[in-house]
C-alpha cells in the first residue's frame, strides 16, 4: 500500500465513522459451518444443474460439494432446505456506478457514505454480491472499500475504477465540482492520470470514448487514449473502456482495450471486432437495459406496482414515473424509436457474440441514471439477454463465473471447493424460467446470511 493511499483510507476512515454505524455487520448472520441440503445447484461453470445436492459452507468458503449421500453435515452446522430451492453464485456486475443519484437528487449532493453504502446494501439485497463501481468515483470510495471487505459493514463487495478518464468538452456530462472525471489533453497526462489512480488504488481505469449521439461531444484523441491503455497495462490493470459505435470499439481494441462495457448499438458486430476482441481476449459487457430504461416505465407502468421494483426504487422515484405526465413524456420523445432500435441491435450483438465465442460477461450501467435501477436492472438484464436468444444458463454464466474473470477475481463467481461462500438462494429453477432468479429466499457474503 503506497503512502498516499495509505493517508486517504486513515484519514476518511476516521472522519466517517458515525456515518457507517447504521451499517454495522453485526446484525448479518454469520455461522462458522451451513449446510445447504437438497438443493438444486447451478455453480456457476456453464454446466446443466444438478439435483439434490449437499453444498457446506465453512468460514466463509464453500468446504465442500456433493450428493446428500457423500456428503456429511457436520456437527453443529446451521441446516437450511427449502424445498423445490436452486442454489447459485451470488450475481456479479462488471458495470455500475455509486452515488450518483439520491432520488431526485443528484451530483455532490447525492455522492455521501451513507447514499453509496445504502446502493450496496441495495445490490445485496437483489442477490447482486460483488460490482464494479465503473467511473465518476471520487477517491473517498477507498476508506468504504476497505470497510465493506473488512467485514465491518454489509453491503455488496465492490471493485473500483475511480474517477475515469474523459475528454476537455467530452463525455461523460456529469453534475459534479470538482469533476471526479480527469480530463488529460496529451500522451503525458493521460500516463499520469493513470500512475495516480493507480497509485490510490484503482482496481481497474476507465475511459469514455463516445459523442452521446445527439449530445455532439468530443472524442478522446488517439493519441491521449493510445498512452492511456499502455499505461494502464503498465501499471497491470486492465483497461475498461465505454463505447457506442462498431467503429470506435474497435479502434480501442486495436489499441489494446481489454473490456468493452457497452454493447456496440449503431450496427452489428463483424469479423474483424470479432478478430480484435479475440486477439485481446477481450470482454463484451451488452448492457441491454441501458436503452430500455428510457421508455420500460412508461410503457409497463404496471410494473411499478410490483414488489420486485417497488423495494428497489427511492419513494419519490416511485411517484415520479408514476404520473400520466412523465409517462407520457417520456412515450412522446423524438428518440423512442431510437430508444428502441438501439435495444433491438444490441440483443442482436449479444446473440451473436455469444455464438461467435466472444468472451460476453455482465453489468448495466445501473445507477448511472435515476432510470436504470440498482438490483431490479440487473434481474431484467438476465431477462433481456434470454429474449435476445441465450438460454437462461448462458444468461446466468454471464453473470457469475464470466463476470469474475472479466474482474479477474478468481476467488468468486462459481460454487466449488475453496471459493468465497457468495450465494443466492431462490425458489424455483432458473435454468427453466429465468423469471426464478428474483424469488429470493436468501443471501450469504463470504459465508454470512445478509438477507
Amino acid at each position: 500500500m503506497t503512502l498516499q493511499r495509505r493517508q486517504i483510507l486513515t484519514a476518511s476512515m476516521l472522519a466517517w465513522a458515525t456515518p457507517w454505524s447504521a451499517f454495522a455487520a453485526s446484525a448479518t448472520s454469520r455461522q462458522d459451518e451451513l449446510v445447504f441440503d437438497g438443493v438444486r445447484l447451478i455453480d456457476g461453470s456453464g454446466g446443466a444443474p444438478q439435483n439434490d445436492m449437499r453444498v457446506l459452507v465453512a468460514n466463509g468458503r464453500i468446504a465442500a460439494i456433493g450428493s446428500m449421500q457423500n456428503v456429511g453435515i457436520p456437527h453443529g452446522a446451521q441446516r437450511i432446505a427449502v424445498p423445490q430451492a436452486t442454489l447459485l453464485p451470488g450475481l456479479i456486475s462488471n458495470h455500475v456506478h455509486l452515488g450518483l443519484y439520491d432520488g431526485l437528487v443528484s451530483g455532490a449532493a447525492a455522492h455521501t457514505p451513507v447514499n453509496i453504502l445504502g446502493q450496496l446494501r441495495l445490490y445485496q439485497r437483489y442477490g447482486v454480491t460483488t460490482v464494479a463501481a465503473m467511473g465518476v468515483n471520487t477517491p473517498q470510495v477507498y476508506p468504504m472499500q476497505a470497510l465493506v471487505q473488512s467485514g465491518a459493514v454489509t453491503g455488496a463487495d465492490f471493485v473500483v475504477a475511480e474517477g475515469g478518464i474523459g475528454t476537455p468538452d467530452g463525455a461523460p456530462p456529469i453534475d459534479m465540482d470538482p469533476s471526479p472525471v480527469v480530463r488529460p489533453i496529451n500522451a503525458q497526462q493521460a500516463r499520469q492520470a493513470v500512475q495516480d489512480a493507480t497509485s490510490r488504488g484503482a482496481n481497474y481505469i476507465k475511459l469514455w470514448f463516445d459523442d452521446f449521439q445527439g449530445q455532439q461531444l468530443t472524442k478522446m484523441d488517439p493519441e491521449v487514449y493510445r498512452a492511456a491503455i499502455d499505461e494502464t497495462h503498465r501499471q497491470g490493470k486492465r483497461a475498461f473502456v465505454h463505447i457506442y459505435y462498431l467503429e470506435d470499439a474497435k479502434q480501442l481494441l486495436r489499441a489494446g482495450a481489454d473490456v468493452l462495457v457497452h454493447g456496440v448499438r449503431d450496427q452489428p458486430i463483424d469479423g474483424e471486432f470479432v478478430t480484435l476482441m479475440k486477439r485481446n481476449n477481450a470482454w463484451y459487457v451488452p448492457a441491454l437495459t441501458v436503452e430500455e430504461a428510457f421508455f420500460l416505465f412508461a410503457e409497463q407502468p404496471e410494473l411499478l406496482e410490483q414488489p420486485f421494483l417497488r423495494n428497489a426504487l427511492h419513494a419519490d422515484l416511485r411517484q415520479q414515473f408514476a404520473t400520466p405526465q412523465w409517462q407520457q413524456a417520456q412515450l412522446a420523445n423524438p428518440a423512442l424509436q431510437e430508444w428502441k432500435s438501439r435495444l433491438t441491435q444490441s440483443q442482436r450483438n449479444a446473440k451473436s457474440a455469444v455464438e461467435q465465442g466472444v468472451n460476453v460477461s455482465f453489468g448495466t450501467d445501473s445507477g448511472a441514471m435515476p432510470l436504470r435501477v440498482p438490483g431490479f436492472a440487473e434481474h431484467r438484464e438476465l431477462e433481456l439477454l434470454v429474449q435476445a436468444g441465450l438460454t437462461p444458463l448462458q444468461a446466468l454464466h454471464t453473470a457469475t463465473a464470466r463476470a469474475a474473470q472479466a474482474l479477474e477475481l478468481a476467488d468468486r463467481g462459481t460454487i466449488a471447493q475453496g471459493q468465497r461462500a457468495d450465494l443466492l438462494l431462490v425458489s424455483g429453477n432458473p435454468a427453466t424460467n429465468i423469471l426464478d432468479t428474483r424469488n429470493i429466499v436468501g443471501v450469504w457474503q463470504a459465508g454470512s446470511r445478509v438477507v
